[in-house]
């Protein structure tokens, strides 16, 4: 029997699943999120794709070399505020901090009518009220040595006073515990003994970085979520040693590759976005295949619609995370968000007579008003449907027929409030869908001083195809690309499947020039040896394993650091050399041209490894013939579809896609359909079949493609 690689991916309101056997051949499968047991939706989607396959879900598990899986369970908990009740122990005097925040009012992550009307800004719910915040005496310095030792009788009451308030989880943060973590392991060792059931989170063990705030909200949201989300992978896993697979499931984690389901359950924080960051991922590799090494990556479901970019071939990357309102050191993939997908909710100001699209959406349940499932509200999938874009009896597979005459009634109720026909109405609402996208994607690209012209975007997600040839070409790109035609709309589950282990390092040390080339190598030294032990461990790691080692530096008496590559652990004064001088390049990329300043003193502050193990990748077919020639068959038919563009309903031609063969070349107005997603071609516009099978879109210019 054949072996699979498989990555399941948790949307907000499907499932999906990918599965990739030797031959190269995919398998695809969406099912309904189950919030209520999200493992459930998980098994069913690997059924669907089982079942694909004509074989039972034991048969598949039990023949698979690598299970993958992104999770929302973490971001779900926090943004709808139902993780653990959690407690803090921290440094004597130091208690305030979660509640202090960085001053902003809690603005970070907000819309701008929060930011410009002062009394509309607030701060976000403390995680941890309070009275669930002991202050112990302890103290340890900048340079780390003890000031005070630890008070270990005033700890057990602290712990004591926390179980007595009901705790499910606590987490631990001493000031620059980073540079001495005694104290901290301390408070973990008495609490393994007190209370073994209680979840622990160390700041030194998971964040060991520079920054009060920021280092405690790390283990305060991975405390809160711990239970829940250790729960469920735990769950999970087991349910798959039932059912035959027989190794460690794999977890993506928000740093750009996986992590065993051991180490996830550990460190729950590092799911967080696992989802989002696995598009970028399966981008990544997709890239490299065709040559593709600067990419905006776009992921529009259905509820929400998320940017990313790759950059000379790897993901741009952030040290801090940010979660409805909390920010968070953690080294992640840089995505950015907006409420604005297929589900996105509208709603109408009548005085101003606008339409608002977002940032509410209608979930799985009950969904857009064509799901039939009790929706009301109108959304953009309404709106696509009411255009034509959609075939109601082939979304999703032919699993769920729509229901477009509710869709109808919805949009037109709305149109006649504004005074506006139907089809204006429904144009309207994917419009500014589209163009709040475009705005994401310049805010990503052109505000950071990127030029868009010179990437090319990819587009994934059940609702990503479907409105790429606008958002994509409207926010400056010359080409949009949707990766692979059926499994775009499972594009983050397949993302999961071509992930890399990985492992993040760090050690902090504000070191000030001169720069002591035996000092740095001495500390990448001591993340190389944390990733071998760490591999040792995982005795199931297979696989060549790759080191990137890179030190932030930044202008003394500035905050933000600049991440510089380096070329080994091992480093000489001439890589020093170099390593200011890149500096100062990169400085310039990131802040303008003359921005820094040669004479000041440069500190070194970060110190960085990430470690990757590689592994299986799903083959790519590669088609060597290529032709102009349309398949028979490929052309299913017309209808009726409306085109802002011409102001009329068109009768448009429909094709089946994935008859479409390499080489093959369509221009708009039509529509290319799938299982699960539907490109739309509009007028001006031309789509080209590349030997990979992914679909080009790109503008009509004077009758030629535009490259």
């Amino acid at each position: 029997m054949a072996s699979y690689l498989i990555g399941v991916d948790i949307g907000g309101t499907f499932t999906d699943c990918v599965m990739v056997g030797d031959d190269g051949q995919i398998t695809t499968a969406k099912a309904l999120s189950t919030p209520e047991d999200y493992s459930r939706g998980v098994l069913d989607s690997m059924s669907a794709a089982a079942t694909q396959l004509g074989c039972s879900l034991e048969e598949i598990c039990q023949s698979t070399r690598l299970l993958t899986h992104g999770t929302t369970i973490g971001t779900n908990a926090v943004l709808q505020k139902r993780g653990a009740k959690v407690g803090i122990i921290t440094t004597k005097g130091h208690n305030d901090v979660i509640h202090i925040m960085r001053g902003s009012r809690g603005l970070t992550g907000r819309d701008i009518n929060k930011i410009v009307h002062f009394p509309e800004s607030s701060k976000p719910v403390p995680l941890v009220p309070k009275n669930l915040i002991k202050g112990v005496l302890e103290r340890v310095d900048y340079l780390g040595e003890v000031v005070e030792p630890l008070n270990q009788g005033e700890t057990k009451r602290a712990i004591q006073e926390l179980l007595d308030d009901g705790v499910d989880a606590i987490a631990v943060c001493f000031l620059w515990s980073f540079k001495r973590p005694e104290h901290e392991l301390a408070v973990k060792a008495m609490l393994s003994e007190i209370a073994p059931h209680v979840f622990v989170t160390c700041s030194a063990e998971l964040v060991p970085r520079w920054g009060e705030y920021e280092r405690l909200t790390a283990p305060v949201l991975n405390a809160y979520i711990g239970p829940l989300t250790s729960g469920y992978l735990l769950n999970l896993d087991q349910k798959f040693e039932k059912l035959g697979y027989a190794y460690p499931m794999q977890v993506v984690q928000c740093g750009g590759g996986t992590i065993p389901v051991e180490r996830a359950v550990q460190a729950p924080l590092l799911t967080l976005h696992s989802g989002p960051v696995a598009g970028v991922t399966g981008s990544k590799y997709l890239g490299q295949i065709t040559g593709y090494p600067n990419i905006i990556t776009t992921d529009m479901g259905g509820t929400s619609f998320d940017v990313g970019l790759i950059v000379d071939g790897e993901p741009a990357v952030s040290s801090l995370g940010l979660v409805n309102q909390y920010e968070y050191f953690l080294p992640n993939v840089d995505i950015q968000t907006i409420g604005s997908g297929g589900g996105s909710l509208v709603d109408v100001d009548e005085k101003k007579g606008l339409i608002r699209v977002g940032p509410q959406s209608a979930g799985a349940r009950p969904g857009p008003i064509c799901y039939g499932q009790g929706g009301t509200q109108v959304t953009v999938t309404d709106a696509a449907l009411v255009l034509g874009y959609i075939c109601p009896e082939k979304f999703a597979s032919g699993s769920m027929k729509l229901e477009k005459e509710k869709a109808e009634r919805g949009i037109a109720d709305i149109a006649a409030t504004l005074d506006m026909t139907p089809m204006a109405c429904a144009t309207g609402i994917v419009r500014i869908a589209e163009f709040q996208m475009a705005d994401l994607i310049r805010k990503v690209t052109v505000q950071r001083g990127i030029d868009p012209r010179e990437f090319v975007v990819f587009a994934f997600g059940g609702a990503g195809p479907m409105h790429a040839a606008v958002y994509a070409l409207e926010a400056g790109a010359t080409k949009a690309v949707i990766p692979q035609r059926k499994v775009a709309s499972t594009w983050c589950a397949f993302g999961a499947g071509a992930a890399d282990i990985l492992h993040v390092y760090e050690i902090i040390d504000i070191i000030s020039e001169p720069f002591d080339a035996a000092l740095f190598s001495k500390h990448l030294a001591a993340l190389e040896a944390q990733a071998c032990a760490r591999f040792h461990r995982e005795k199931n790691v297979a696989g060549e394993i790759s080191y990137r080692f890179s030190i932030s530096v930044r202008h003394k008496g500035q905050i933000n650091e600049v991440e510089v590559l380096l070329p080994g652990p091992h480093l000489t004064d001439t890589d020093l050399e170099q390593l200011k001088r890149e500096f100062y390049v990169r400085y310039e990329q990131l802040y303008g041209v003359g921005s820094y300043y040669q004479k000041a003193t440069l500190e070194a502050v970060t110190f960085s490894l990430r470690a990757v193990v590689e592994t299986p990748k799903p083959h790519l077919i590669h088609d060597p013939d290529v032709s102009s020639d349309i398949p028979t068959g490929a052309l299913l038919g017309s209808r009726s579809v409306y085109w802002d563009d011409l102001g009329s309903c068109v009768d448009t031609p429909i094709y089946d896609a994935e008859l479409l063969v390499s080489g093959n070349t369509i221009d708009g107005p039509a529509i290319l359909e799938m299982v699960d997603t539907t490109i739309v071609i509009p007028p001006q516009r031309r789509a080209f079949i590349d030997p990979y099978r992914n679909v080009e879109i790109t503008r009509i210019v004077q009758g030629k493609r535009s490259e």
